[in-house]
């Protein structure tokens, strides 16, 4: 599906069909805290975390501190995704704990505000590609639809050309962007304890600038910058840019009740194991967006109920492979950059 436009018939009984679909994943038991689970996963990524400094500390001036920026910026991605599963209070059940985690991981562990992202990523929740509601769908650089194209100007004009082309060379700067928004965030006021996610996003910055230009030599010390906030950038967009791009974007007031707002903007990823693990569980997209409480290792045994529910109601369900996802995003940018190379 990548139409600009949802042309569905008016369901039965709006309103109704996604309580009687939680009262299902409830009674399965998908909406329990998973306290030994996330104490485990953060126990891990945090002692890999750790050690990968370790080792970056030990090797000092040598060509092997590529690896260990490569390996970083998977890190980086693993916290990142902590830090969201602690957002949507996956973790634990009330907002202070969540914060004080989200922060020390997102602010100290990455440099990634937490406040900022948290604020973000609920409106993205609220209104899944809404062209003017959702901030993920915002023509900031690259142009979601046609409509946004036609209305384009400077930046996003000149690169929604060939931005298929250029979307994954884009993404190495995706991690610098993250840093810079959270720079932008605690300069403004407005942010809930904006002193507080200051001072933990400066004392990152300054631990992690101090290590590089202490341990390797300039020159060395910029290429790992390099590797790993590139590697890392890379590594985000390929876990959220499945989700939901070339799907369906929505303009105006559409007539969608909560379970087809979610459902027909969402898209899941195949996968085993180990595709969970490297997006977080984030693959089960359609799930998370219905149940962002649930937690992350219970997705996976949800999607079948939601799968045969939404069968039973005639919803369309998208599901397909990562290298397809991928396609079908690229596919989806270059249409909707088509009004721009038309013109020119």
């Amino acid at each position: 599906m990548t139409t600009e436009k949802l042309l569905l018939p008016s369901p039965p009984r709006q309103g109704s069909d996604f309580s009687r679909l939680s009262r299902r994943i409830a009674d399965a038991g998908l909406l329990d805290r998973r306290q030994g689970y996330y104490t485990a996963r953060i126990a891990v990524v945090t002692t890999l975390f750790a050690g990968g400094w370790v080792a970056f500390g030990l090797l000092g001036n040598s060509w092997w501190q590529l690896a260990v920026a490569a390996f970083q910026a998977f890190l980086f991605g693993q916290i990142a995704l902590l830090s969201h599963d602690l957002a949507h209070r996956q973790v634990f059940r009330t907002r202070r704990p969540s914060e004080i985690a989200g922060r020390l991981a997102g602010n100290l562990g990455i440099g990634m505000s937490y406040g900022w992202w948290m604020d973000k990523h609920t409106r993205h929740h609220a209104n899944p590609n809404h062209e003017e509601l959702d901030p993920d769908v915002d023509p900031d650089i690259l142009v979601w639809s046609q409509r946004q194209a036609r209305a384009s100007r400077g930046l996003p004009r000149f690169v929604g050309r060939h931005q298929a082309w250029l979307f994954f060379p884009l993404l190495t700067l995706e991690g610098l962007n993250l840093h810079w928004s959270g720079i932008r965030a605690v300069m403004h006021p407005g942010l809930r304890r904006r002193r507080l996610e200051a001072t933990l996003l400066f004392t990152h910055f300054a631990a992690y600038l101090t290590a590089l230009f202490v341990v390797l030599p300039p020159g060395m010390a910029l290429l790992f910058l390099a590797v790993h906030q590139g590697m890392w950038g890379v590594y985000m967009g390929s876990i959220f840019a499945p989700n939901h791009k070339g799907m369906p974007t929505l303009t105006g007031q559409p007539e969608l009740d909560f379970l087809r707002k979610q459902v027909l903007t969402s898209r899941n990823v195949r996968g085993g194991p180990v595709i969970d693990v490297l997006l977080g569980g984030l693959n089960h997209q359609i799930e998370h967006h219905l149940f962002p409480s649930m937690p992350s290792v219970h997705l996976r045994r949800a999607q079948p109920i939601v799968e045969r529910y939404c069968a039973e109601l005639g919803i369309p369900y998208a599901r397909t492979g990562l290298v397809d996802s991928y396609r079908q995003t690229l596919r989806h940018l270059h249409e909707a950059g088509a009004p721009l190379r038309n013109r020119s």
